[in-house]
C-alpha cells in the first residue's frame, strides 16, 4: 500500500480548525501529516502554501499554538513538523526534539538546512528516536544521492523537479529513483506538484505521494465554511490515495 502524506498550515483559518481537519484527514486515508509551521519567507513553498503561511501568521500564529495542535493530534495521526530551520532553532533544539518526541510527534522536515548541517544534529534526533527527514533532488549526482540516503530515516523526500510546491510539472522521475533505490532501502516519497491529476504518474515507481499545495487551496477558498473544508479536504485525501493504489 503506499503512503499518502499530506500537508496542512498550522493554524490557519485557526488552532481548532487545524485539529479538526487533520484528525478528519487521518480518518480519509492520510498516513501522516505534515504540520507546517507559518513562516514569514518559505522559499521552496509555492505562492498557496506562502499565502497561508502570510494569513496564520496575520492570524497570530505562534510556535505555542503548533505544540498545542500537535498534543492534540499526535495520538491519533503520525505527525510531522515541516518548516524552515529558524523557527525551530529559536525555540532551542536540544530542549525542543525531546519534546516533541514526548508529544508523539516522529520527525521534522527542513527544507532549508543542508545535509552538512544537519549532521551536527544527528546525535539529538537519534537519541530521541526522532526522523530528520532527508531531501533528493534532480540535479543532485550520484555521489551526493549516495551520501544524503544512507542514513535517511522514515522516508526520503523526493523533489519531483527543480523549483517550488504547487506545480504540476510533467518529467520522468524513473531514473531518477533508481539512482536513490541502489543506495537505501528507506521509503521514497514523491512530493511537489502532486495533485489529483499528476499523483498516479508521480508515484511510478516510488512509495507514495507528499501533497500540499491542493489542500492549502481548498482551505483558502472563502465561500466554504469550515465543515465545507473539511469535507472537501477529505474527499481529497480519498481520491489520491485511491489513484496511487489503483
Amino acid at each position: 500500500m503506499k503512503k499518502l502524506v499530506a500537508y496542512i498550515t498550522s493554524g490557519y483559518p485557526e488552532k481548532s480548525f487545524s485539529i479538526d481537519l487533520a484528525l478528519a484527514l487521518g480518518s480519509n486515508g492520510v498516513d501522516t501529516l505534515e504540520l507546517g509551521v507559518p513562516f514569514s519567507d518559505p522559499v521552496a513553498d509555492g505562492p498557496l502554501i506562502e499565502k497561508a503561511n502570510h494569513l496564520s501568521l496575520d492570524n497570530g500564529f505562534k510556535f505555542a499554538h503548533l505544540k498545542e495542535i500537535s498534543e492534540a493530534i499526535a495520538p491519533s495521526i503520525d505527525t510531522l513538523w515541516m518548516g524552515y530551520f529558524n523557527s525551530f532553532y529559536q525555540q532551542d533544539m536540544k530542549k525542543l526534539i525531546p519534546y516533541a518526541k514526548g508529544i508523539g510527534v516522529n520527525g521534522l522536515i527542513i527544507p532549508d538546512l543542508p545535509h552538512e548541517e544537519a549532521l551536527l544534529y544527528a546525535d539529538l534526533f537519534k537519541e530521541n528516536n526522532i526522523s530528520n527527514i532527508s531531501f533528493v533532488a534532480p540535479t543532485d549526482g550520484e555521489d551526493r544521492i549516495k551520501e544524503v540516503v544512507q542514513n535517511a530515516q522514515k522516508f526520503i523526500y523526493m523533489v519531483a523537479y527543480t523549483g517550488i510546491t504547487g506545480s504540476g510539472v510533467a518529467e520522468n522521475l524513473q531514473p531518477f529513483l533508481k539512482d536513490i533505490k541502489k543506495y537505501t532501502k528507506t521509503p521514497v516519497y514523491v512530493g511537489f506538484g502532486v495533485n489529483v491529476k499528476t499523483a498516479k504518474d508521480k508515484v511510478l515507481g516510488a512509495d507514495g505521494v507528499i501533497v500540499g499545495s491542493a489542500f492549502i487551496d481548498v482551505l483558502l477558498r472563502e465561500n466554504l465554511s469550515y465543515a465545507q473544508k473539511i469535507k472537501e479536504c477529505s474527499e481529497l485525501a480519498n481520491i489520491i490515495k485511491n489513484e496511487i493504489n489503483s
